[in-house]
């Protein structure tokens, strides 16, 4: 009633939408119910270049949630020539309507050879020729200005592996950054506060600041997630592999032909190209000696002399019986390194295989003399000396006491 009235007063449409708050649209639309009349509005239907491909995409959506770079490949060589975000509005109407919270984040750039970003990806498990389940995991890292990105896949998280993962990376970037932020992950951040110093050997050899993001906020490092992301839509989802091997062939051919070699949304680069910038201000890895990386950790010494290893026994100096000495095992070189407060103690060829006695000669001989030594004399919770004086009084006391 109210619009009908200040039509009637000569108002137009457009100021009676501003005092309304209604569209003018909506204002037109109530205009026309309250006089009575009535609009046919024929629309003309449109056809598509993406049509003949619809049915495709629907299937493969259905198999598959890939995104629209990874499906716009898929249907170019079949003749498609329309844009992407007519495939990407096409996409939208396929995927359930879902509420999310607007997150505002500021993006953070940084300078050429500044920062690194790098997580773990967790892909699946697989079944191996054995017959039994193996976990298949994903060491992703990207460098935050050229976003230049290395991939490799691994069936363990331990630290060893880690650090052989960084090495390769670096092999890769021709170069290691002077920082790498990553989530509080066990192998890097014992507990808040507190790194790893086995990890910190490593960062501090070639010259690394660890960092990691605020608990519960890993959109402070939104580059990885994104990378992390990225890899499995665009490489992972759709393809078969055959065994580990074949996996990380396939991903360093999809690192060369397809991710470091695209145009990036937000740099508008292809990362290949930033990377010959970038490359410069990278840390000289190559002219350092390649990291020894070891497996350590912490065992006491038995009441026979050994430590326990992986299965394996391994002597030790007797005088080290009850300690808790450090174990190494230095990858490539297939020994056994035993410290105590950062001295080493013994060194031992690692064993064969699990369930031998590995043991120093010196170590069972001086073994040997100390369990033939005279042991010394068990302490007594009381004594008698049989050492005192017995004193006996003169007879004069007695006859004075008569």
């Amino acid at each position: 009633m109210d619009v009908q009235l200040l039509k009637k007063q000569g108002l137009s449409i457009r100021a009676i939408a501003e005092q309304t708050s209604y569209s003018r649209n909506t204002v037109r639309k109530i205009l026309r119910q309250q006089s009575g009349a009535t609009h046919e509005i024929s629309r003309k239907i449109r056809s598509s270049k993406l049509d003949p491909f619809k049915p495709y995409l629907e299937n493969r959506f259905k198999q598959y949630p890939l995104s629209a770079v990874r499906l716009m490949e898929e249907i170019k060589p079949m003749g498609y020539t329309g844009s992407i975000d007519v495939l990407r509005r096409f996409l939208q109407s396929l995927k359930p309507r879902r509420q999310a919270l607007a997150k505002a984040t500021i993006r953070f750039e940084t300078p050429p050879g500044e920062q690194a970003q790098a997580d773990w990806a967790y892909c699946d498990r697989f079944l191996d020729p054995n017959g039994e389940t193996i976990p298949i995991y994903a060491f992703v890292i990207v460098l935050g200005f050229s976003r230049m990105l290395y991939l490799e896949f691994t069936t363990s998280m331990e630290l060893p592996i880690l650090l052989e993962c960084h090495k390769h990376a670096f092999e890769y970037f021709e170069g290691s950054p002077a920082t790498i932020l990553y989530d509080n992950m066990k192998q890097i951040k014992l507990a808040p506060g507190q790194f790893n110093p086995l990890y910190l050997d490593f960062a501090q050899y070639y010259g690394l600041v660890p960092k990691t993001h605020r608990v519960r906020r890993p959109r402070t490092k939104g580059k990885i997630e994104r990378m992390v992301d990225y890899v499995k839509d665009n490489f992972l989802t759709g393809r078969t592999f055959i065994d580990l091997v074949d996996l990380n062939s396939q991903g360093r051919i999809w690192l060369e032909q397809t991710a470091n070699v695209r145009v990036h949304a937000t740099t508008g680069h292809r990362p290949v190209d930033l990377w010959q910038l970038e490359k410069a201000k990278l840390g000289a890895y190559q002219t350092l000696p390649p990291y020894q990386i070891t497996s350590r950790e912490l065992r006491k010494v038995s009441a026979e002399s050994f430590v326990h290893w992986a299965g394996s026994r391994y002597s030790v100096p007797p005088e080290h019986v009850g300690q808790t000495v450090l174990v190494e095992v230095r990858q490539g070189q297939q020994r056994i390194v035993i410290r105590s407060n950062n001295l080493i103690i013994a060194e031992h060829i690692q064993a064969a295989k699990p369930g031998l006695c590995i043991a120093e000669k010196a170590h069972l001989e001086a073994l040997w003399k100390l369990s033939l030594g005279n042991p010394p004399a068990p302490a007594h919770r009381w004594q008698v000396t049989f050492n005192e004086t017995v004193l006996a009084p003169a007879l004069s006391s007695y006859e004075e006491v008569i």
